[in-house]
């Protein structure tokens, strides 16, 4: 499923526009990169929490050349799957 498809399935299930519905997953998507980018934490029941983890500065190697290189630190996207999340996943038809 991607945006539009969600956009047009929570006007159906909401019985809201489609605008309406696209006007929220954008304010949603909004807020979780707002929350991530102020190195905040946004916990959805029943889905997961959203965080941000900083990464420590590492050597590592290039792995055509074989040449050791410096990987800078930074901070990257991090999502913990809520135990309702999980279980749904499993239970899904293979």
């Amino acid at each position: 499923m991607n945006k539009a498809e969600l956009v047009k399935h929570l006007a159906e299930q909401a019985e809201v526009t489609q605008k309406q519905a696209e006007a929220v997953v954008n304010a949603l998507i909004a807020t979780i990169h707002g929350t991530m980018r102020d190195g905040g934490e946004l916990a959805l029941a029943d889905l997961g929490k959203f965080s941000s983890k900083k990464r420590e500065a590492k050597t590592g190697r290039n792995p055509a050349t074989g040449a050791t290189m410096e990987i800078p630190a930074k901070t990257v996207p991090q999502f913990s799957a809520a135990k309702a999340l999980k279980d749904a996943a499993a239970a899904a038809k293979a």
